[in-house]
């Protein structure tokens, strides 16, 4: 989609909300030549606050390519906020149901009409303890992978401040600063020829994973985990804590019994 094209709907909504995200938030923004002009593409993102889509999309839309995000699709069902998201061309996102493919096929279909479709790969805020980056889904790979698609790693900052993960209480004062840092297109086409396993789209992933880490190290100035943070390994990790516990426990009862 060109840049000039921006449409009523994303005219309409940046009315309402750039007020208050510039009143809210200050802003550190790097790494715009590195979005397309033109074509197609994917950018991908770290998730980390319930405020930083608005973020985010404040600077995607500075950039005159706006994004199209995958959102839950209950909120396309709620009033305003269903039309603002239809109109504003958001795919929606059916978990277990038997439409659970067509987000993947509209974000195909999207970027072959030349739009920009974003990406939170971990599909959800962080679960890592020091906000960085986790396991991924291979959502974004399938369809890079699909359409042969530019990949723009984005990370950012700041809006976790505002918002703490699974938080509802915002900290306003002092003003905090939304850093972002796009880098230039995550090179997968070693994976073009190959066919698209789960293996394959487990590797993509993890070099997409790898250049958003890497661009929010450099935000940060610090270094991150080795090993990403993984949802599934620690769910498992508890379960083996709390079995091993409640083992301990049975055998200090019986001790005491006899």
């Amino acid at each position: 989609m060109p840049r000039r094209r921006i449409g009523f709907w994303y005219r309409f909504a940046a009315m309402i909300c750039k007020p208050p995200l510039v009143a809210l938030i200050k802003r550190d923004w790097r790494g715009m030549e590195h979005i397309p002009a033109e074509g197609g593409f994917i950018t991908a993102v770290n998730h980390n606050s319930h405020a930083d889509p608005f973020a985010y999309a404040h600077y995607q839309y500075n950039t005159g390519r706006v994004p199209r995000f995958l959102a839950k699709s209950g909120l396309f069902k709620k009033g305003f906020v269903g039309a603002a998201m239809r109109g504003t061309g958001q795919i929606p996102v059916y978990r277990e149901s038997t439409d659970a493919l067509s987000a993947f096929r509209a974000a195909v279909a999207a970027v072959e009409r030349g739009e920009c479709v974003v990406f939170y790969p971990e599909g959800t805020i962080t679960r890592d303890p020091n906000g960085w980056p986790m396991t991924a889904k291979t959502g974004a790979a399938r369809v890079a992978l699909e359409t042969k698609c530019p990949v723009i790693p984005v990370a950012q900052w700041g809006a976790n401040e505002l918002l703490p993960p699974y938080s509802k209480k915002a900290y306003v004062l002092p003003r905090k600063t939304h850093h972002v840092l796009a880098g230039p297109p995550v090179d997968l086409s070693r994976f073009y020829d190959k066919e698209m396993t789960a293996e394959v789209l487990k590797e993509a992933t993890e070099v997409i994973m790898a250049a958003i880490t890497r661009q929010l190290e450099e935000i940060r100035g610090e270094k991150a985990p080795d090993t990403p943070y993984d949802p599934r390994r620690e769910r498992i990790e508890q379960r083996r804590r709390t079995q091993a516990q409640t083992q301990a426990k049975a055998e200090q009862e019986e001790g005491q019994g006899t």
